[in-house]
């Protein structure tokens, strides 16, 4: 017979796994937040990195503006040039060694302002030196959005977000600007433009907004949202666009008279499968009664690079860490007055 008697000894058994409960979930903890602290660590080193050897390009694109021949680079181009790569390192984020929104506009008006260089007519020297600042923006870049892709990972796990083991660190975003080929030149023609799009905010009865989740396929560990819509046809009205690609991509019927906007614009230059386009879309939104999605009429190129579809709350939109398409989507859902259109378009990056 026990001192303490069946009672106790079941006391001392819930007691003792309560403690190793304790101490391990307090291990865990420990560990996670020491992982998370290494991470942003490593994500702050990256940017730092990343935002050095943009400077280098853009230091020597000046160069090239100021030394390049005729035949390589006209005068008015030349002016753009040297204006484009100031505008890069001028930005508040290139002066703390940053990066942000700014920044990556700055650097994608850089990469169109290049599409008028003739490497081809520079010197050895200038060209080589282009190609490599080129190639070390692609890599720098890539090891940057690898260490935002792990950070954003773990601080999205429960525990972590419960318990805000990441304190007050800003959450680490991508970088998202068009990249040279892959011979470390820009892309011929650097940047391609796109037909003008439609994107439409498709809202349902509970307030819910309807977003794709995408891949590039050239990058398919970087997904992200995005709200439905395409290409508009020649001659096609943007509302007829509006109506036709929410039918095809969500299998949703909407009328003409339902469709709101355009609310805003947004020029954008982005990557897809290699290839870097610069293009326009405007944005609508839809009001529908239900959330049932169809999506069995996608295109090959659709099935390939959409993965699936949520419908978010604007609540949910405002915590996530996932990436968001046009990144201001959160803050213009939370406010209804952007729903409304005015007498021109939002412009929104």
């Amino acid at each position: 017979m026990t001192l303490l008697g069946p009672t106790g000894v079941l006391v001392v058994i819930v007691a003792t796994a309560v403690l190793l409960l304790v101490i391990v979930t307090g291990a865990v903890l420990v560990a996670r937040a020491r992982r998370l602290d290494r991470l942003h660590v490593r994500t702050d080193a990256a940017a730092a990195g990343l935002a050095a050897v943009l400077d280098r390009r853009a230091a020597v694109v000046r160069a090239i503006a100021a030394t390049a021949g005729p035949v390589a680079l006209a005068d008015a181009d030349r002016r753009a040039l040297r204006a484009a790569a100031r505008a890069a390192t001028a930005t508040r984020a290139a002066g703390e060694g940053g990066l942000d929104a700014e920044r990556e506009a700055a650097e994608n008006d850089l990469t169109r302002a290049l599409a008028s260089l003739d490497t081809a007519a520079l010197p050895a020297d200038l060209a080589a030196e282009l190609a490599d600042a080129h190639a070390r923006v692609s890599v720098a870049r890539r090891i940057h959005n690898d260490a935002v892709r792990d950070t954003r990972a773990l601080r999205g796990r429960r525990m972590v977000r419960w318990l805000r083991l990441a304190g007050t660190a800003p959450v680490p975003r991508y970088f998202e600007i068009a990249e040279p080929g892959p011979d470390g030149l820009p892309l011929e023609p650097a940047v391609r433009a796109a037909q003008d799009a439609v994107r439409t905010v498709v809202i349902d009865g509970d307030g819910r907004v309807l977003l794709f989740e995408g891949v590039d396929p050239a990058r398919p560990a970087e997904s992200f949202w995005f709200a439905p819509g395409g290409g508009v046809a020649a001659g096609e009205d943007p509302v007829a666009a509006v109506v036709r690609t929410v039918g095809e991509e969500a299998g949703l019927v909407v009328r003409a008279e339902q469709v709101r906007g355009p609310l805003w614009v947004r020029e954008v230059v982005f990557e897809a499968d290699g290839t870097t386009y610069a293009g326009r879309e405007l944005f609508h939104a839809v009001h529908v009664p239900n959330g049932q999605v169809d999506s069995s009429t996608f295109t090959e190129h659709e099935s390939r690079t959409v993965t699936g579809h949520r419908w978010w709350t604007p609540a949910e939109l405002a915590v996530t860490l996932d990436v968001v398409h046009p990144h201001q989507l959160p803050d213009l859902l939370a406010d209804p007055r952007t729903l409304e259109p005015g007498p021109v378009p939002l412009a929104i990056h």
